[in-house]
């Protein structure tokens, strides 16, 4: 089971470091992170994407709302959520697959956003799911180089 942690916590040096220890220390799993100031410079939005039994999701919100640099945590499954992560992806072009890989591009709504004579570097910013399908997509081309955020997410909107 995976749930995705929201975590606002103080914006200032270590605060990363104690939320990771917590979870090094007590055996917990982080599938994804990514962190980034909110609207206020002085607080930062943690998205933690973490996987383990009923009991240990809830283990893990316990422990996180016990940490003093943390302001509120809410959660909730990947099925209440809108997901995005960026990648940026480096490729070997050559004129045999430069056409089936701008195709990709086209269809998947990824960017070029850098070229030289035999590289490209594409930018797409989507679902983790429609990512992972895009790498597999370009398997075949000669992947140099692959760079990806984490998961970041929000609740989805609900009507009160």
């Amino acid at each position: 089971m995976k749930r995705i942690f929201s975590v606002l916590v103080e914006n200032r040096s270590g605060v990363l470091w104690k939320v990771a220890g917590l979870f090094s220390r007590r055996g917990y799993n982080i599938n994804s992170l990514a962190v980034g100031e909110t609207d206020d410079s002085h607080v930062s939005m943690m998205t933690i994407l973490s996987s383990g039994s009923e009991q240990t999701l809830e283990q893990i919100e316990k422990q996180l709302n016990k940490k003093l640099d943390v302001i509120k945590v809410k959660t909730f499954d990947e099925s209440r959520a809108i997901t995005r992560e960026l990648m940026l992806m480096k490729v070997k072009y050559n004129k045999t697959n430069r056409r089936e890989i701008m195709e990709i591009c086209e269809v998947m709504g990824a960017e070029i956003v850098d070229m030289s004579e035999n590289l490209m570097m594409l930018q797409i910013c989507s679902t983790p799911e429609k990512i992972q399908l895009m790498i597999s997509m370009l398997a075949q081309v000669s992947i140099v180089e692959v760079a990806r955020t984490g998961t970041l997410a929000l609740q989805k909107c609900m009507e009160d």
